[in-house]
């Protein structure tokens, strides 16, 4: 199970809608066929890994970290390759919660006379799937909360924009989540304050293409610049305002649908956009994750509103002593009100610390 995990993630940043998944077929306590699904429409993991199988598939047992699925799609029900291989056992990481499966492709195995174990590796499974394993149950985006902070929590002096707080190896693994998520996500003020690109470059050479995540702004009184440089880039941006905004900026707004798209959601009692509204948007157009990467009053109204759902920090070994806020909100009234991390990992990029955990709230 553990190599099923690491063929799986070969897929990573491609899959979207669809899981990663890896398979891995063993016989005799020898491995002899492996796959992951790489792309959504393509064959599933169970598939390559029974293709490369061969005549060994049968009465072998398969590895899969994703519950088979029983249903027809745009490729058959992974079941049916997997009875018609003729294997004795399956054995699964976690079930999927996906409502045409749900436990479907588990029974379908069992009444077939298969011997099937679930559970196997289960909670790193978990981790590596929680963008469609979130997405399936709660019906909108996974929200991963990128913050790059001093040690007070200063992501810039006052009244200085575009300035970079950590280091070239902290970039990179920026990089690196903007491939593996399907939307980047800022607020106007970081628009205005550094004028971002948001982008991914290419991996290799410069001439490589890379797939470039939906841009989304959220801009509560439409003040989006037509001139962005965003806008300058390959891929497409999404702007989230109120109608409010639209006909007090209507030649803004105008000016701006030429090369983005405006859309507008109900206020909520602040009159800004409705973030949750919002989201739900984002996911009825196939959105199944959100980077946010600032600035620090999204950061805090998406906390306050229980929307983050993961937090990377970025922390440089600096000190600043004042300037802009990573997050800006409310003041809560203790210690006891601050929301806490769990499953928290720390790891370094360079000279700069990276602190990944999720957020629990009271």
């Amino acid at each position: 199970m553990e190599l099923a995990l690491r063929v799986a993630e070969l897929g990573r940043g491609q899959t979207s809608p669809n899981p990663l998944v890896g398979a891995v077929v063993v016989r005799d306590g020898e491995i002899v066929g492996q796959g992951a699904h790489l792309k959504a429409g393509t064959p599933h993991a169970e598939v390559h890994a029974l293709r490369m199988a061969g005549d060994l598939a049968r009465g072998a047992t398969v590895y899969v970290t994703l519950e088979p699925c029983n249903h027809h799609g745009r490729t058959p029900p992974c079941t049916e390759a997997l009875l018609a291989a003729g294997v004795r056992r399956v054995v699964v990481a976690v079930e999927d919660p996906d409502p045409r499966v749900q436990g479907r492709g588990i029974r379908r195995l069992r009444e077939a006379g298969v011997e099937v174990t679930v559970g196997v590796l289960a909670e790193a499974a978990r981790r590596q799937n929680e963008v469609f394993l979130h997405a399936a149950r709660r019906r909108r985006p996974f929200v991963v909360l990128k913050l790059a902070a001093t040690l007070d929590g200063r992501i810039a002096a006052m009244g200085e924009s575009n300035a970079w707080v950590t280091g070239p190896a902290a970039h990179e693994r920026v990089q690196a989540l903007r491939r593996a998520y399907r939307a980047v996500a800022v607020g106007i003020g970081t628009v205005l304050a550094d004028n971002p690109r948001l982008t991914v470059r290419p991996r290799g050479s410069p001439a490589e293409s890379a797939r470039q995540p939906l841009r989304v702004v959220f801009d509560s009184r439409l003040r989006f610049p037509p001139d962005a440089a965003m806008l300058k880039e390959p891929g497409e941006t999404l702007v989230y305002t109120t109608d409010a905004a639209i006909a007090r900026e209507a030649r803004r707004a105008e000016a701006l649908r030429e090369r983005a798209e405006v859309v507008p959601v109900a206020a909520d009692a602040a009159d800004r956009v409705d973030l949750e509204r919002a989201l739900g948007d984002l996911f009825g157009r196939g959105i199944d994750s959100v980077l946010v990467e600032g600035g620090g009053v999204l950061a805090g109204a998406l906390l306050a509103g229980r929307l983050v759902d993961k937090v990377v920090w970025f922390a440089a070994p600096k000190i600043l002593c004042g300037g802009v806020a990573a997050v800006s909100g409310p003041a809560p009234a203790g210690m006891a009100d601050a929301i806490a991390l769990t499953g928290v990992q720390v790891e370094m990029a360079g000279e700069d610390v990276v602190l990944t955990g999720y957020p629990t709230y009271r």
